[in-house]
């Protein structure tokens, strides 16, 4: 069978590095006679240039015509793998057109459909409102990154859904020693992003500066410059993929705040399931599918306002037992569930069943 993937990104960007990339080698070792092939839509000179802030319209474009080109010379594989989409904007018909020559499977991670029908400008929710609900109703086969995708593509009419969790490798993430700050030493407080989701951490300002008022503690944010937090000690680290788990395992506690809105409900809270391998207790707010992740009293704790905030992660500083049992359940369930050496086997018998459908 061949197979092409069809990323919204190449491996710089998170979402195609974990949705479908990081499979590649599992799915190689699991159906050997799968022949493999990637194009990716938006480059890393694109990326790099959105997180520092500068026009990103020329690289589009070439980008685009990139793909259009790629489309337009190569036979049509036996499945397609999409990520979202094949262009944002691009028409619904255009895409269902291209991809009609064989099944396809469609990915989704983020609820990207409330790109366009949430959209402020009335025109673009007349227009392409109902966009990524088509896709999902032509594929052969939806793979959702949490249930409030899933049910979107239920009422989309799709005809074969299933939730795949975004998962980690657990080779990249090995069962984390007991560790915590030897006596007087910070308890560090961990949040992983990108500069795009960087507004979320400041979300954290009042209740880390009220816990830094009392307790030795510090931010450490991974992917993004340190944001201004008066009272907070903040220190920033590159993001890189062979860095990333060793920072975060160097934390006692992960964070990941979120407003209650439709975009952030179809977040597949990864960050959680990184803390977790690592063996961190986490703090989350009861958004989308952080409720399912985060077992209160379990393996973390969730907070819906400042107040909450401020007492969960009080709670975790001052108790380092505490945060070792919540971190061990939460690597058993890592272990369980949110892995690629559980995720692999059933997206490999999913994929090949799916190559069938007519």
């Amino acid at each position: 069978m061949n197979l092409t993937c069809l990323t919204r990104y190449d491996d710089l960007g998170a979402s195609s590095r974990l949705r479908i990339g990081q499979y590649r080698l599992p799915l190689a070792h699991l159906a050997p006679e799968v022949h493999w092939s990637r194009q990716s839509l938006l480059d890393a000179p694109y990326l790099r240039s959105k997180y520092a802030g500068r026009s990103t319209v020329r690289s589009a474009m070439r980008c685009y015509a990139r793909r259009a080109r790629e489309l337009a010379s190569q036979h049509a594989p036996e499945l397609w793998w999409v990520e979202k989409e094949l262009w944002p904007y691009a028409p619904a018909w255009l895409e269902r057109s291209l991809l009609a020559r064989h099944p396809y499977v469609l990915d989704l991670d983020d609820a990207v459909f409330h790109s366009y029908d949430t959209h402020r400008q009335g025109w673009i929710r007349w227009g392409w409102g109902r966009k990524i609900d088509r896709l999902m109703e032509g594929a052969a086969l939806v793979t959702a990154g949490n249930a409030y995708l899933a049910e979107r593509a239920v009422r989309a009419g799709a005809r074969w859904v299933e939730i795949v969790p975004t998962v980690i490798d657990l080779d990249s993430y090995p069962p984390p020693a007991s560790h915590g700050p030897s006596a007087g030493d910070a308890v560090d407080i961990v949040w992983i992003g990108s500069p795009a989701t960087s507004a979320y951490v400041e979300m954290l300002a009042e209740p880390l500066r009220q816990l830094a008022a009392g307790n030795r503690v510090r931010l450490v944010v991974i992917g993004i410059d340190a944001p201004h937090m008066p009272g907070v000690e903040v220190v920033a680290k590159t993001w890189s993929a062979e860095t990333e788990a060793a920072d975060i395992a160097s934390c006692e506690i992960g964070v990941m705040p979120l407003p209650d809105s439709p975009w952030e409900r179809g977040k597949c809270g990864y960050k959680l399931i990184q803390y977790m391998a690592c063996g961190l207790p986490a703090v989350a707010s009861p958004v989308g599918v952080n409720c399912d992740i985060v077992q209160p009293g379990h393996n973390g704790l969730l907070a819906a306002d400042g107040a909450q905030w401020l007492h969960s992660l009080q709670q975790l500083v001052v108790d380092a037992e505490l945060r070792r049992r919540f971190g061990r359940a939460g690597r058993a369930l890592v272990e369980r569930l949110y892995s690629v050496q559980v995720q692999a086997p059933r997206l490999a018998a999913m994929l090949q069943q799916a190559a069938t459908a007519r």
